[in-house]
């Protein structure tokens, strides 16, 4: 199988760990739109073992409170869908009520033709990610990822 998201060179990092990154999807009308990818190939969440399902998640709770903490939005949106690409991953959007498809979903249909927002900065938003990671896990018990 060709997964381009195992082949993750063309990937924009912003944060990883051994287990799975934080990739900034570049968007002109979503900025900060971040994907969380599990850094192995399984399709589901159920694939995962408890501490690795817990470890994503972290991840995927830091990277929305660290958008929240940068752009203030009016509300973020997580998905994992995988339909067409069946690697486990999180999409994590920051939606305001003047972008182009609130409220539908991104993927909808368009409502109107948005307003330009400033993406936050990769340094900020990376250092962001790292902090509220370990803040998050410091709430959490430790747990085998395997």
């Amino acid at each position: 199988m060709d997964c381009p998201f195992c082949a993750a060179s063309r990937d924009d990092i912003v944060w990883q760990d051994e287990y799975c990154r934080v990739v900034l999807v570049a968007d002109p009308d979503y900025p900060g739109y971040c994907r969380v990818v599990w850094g192995r190939h399984v399709a589901e969440m159920s694939d995962l073992a408890a501490g690795a399902r817990h470890h994503l998640m972290n991840v995927t709770l830091a990277a929305e409170r660290a958008l929240r903490a940068l752009m203030n939005p009016d509300k973020i949106n997580l998905a994992s869908l995988g339909n067409m690409v069946p690697h486990l991953h999180w999409h994590v959007i920051a939606r305001f009520s003047s972008d182009r498809h609130f409220p539908e979903s991104i993927w909808g249909r368009a409502q109107r033709p948005g307003l330009p927002r400033a993406a936050p900065g990769r340094e900020a938003l990376a250092g962001r990610i790292a902090r509220e990671f370990t803040l998050i896990s410091a709430d959490t018990p430790p747990s085998s990822i395997t």
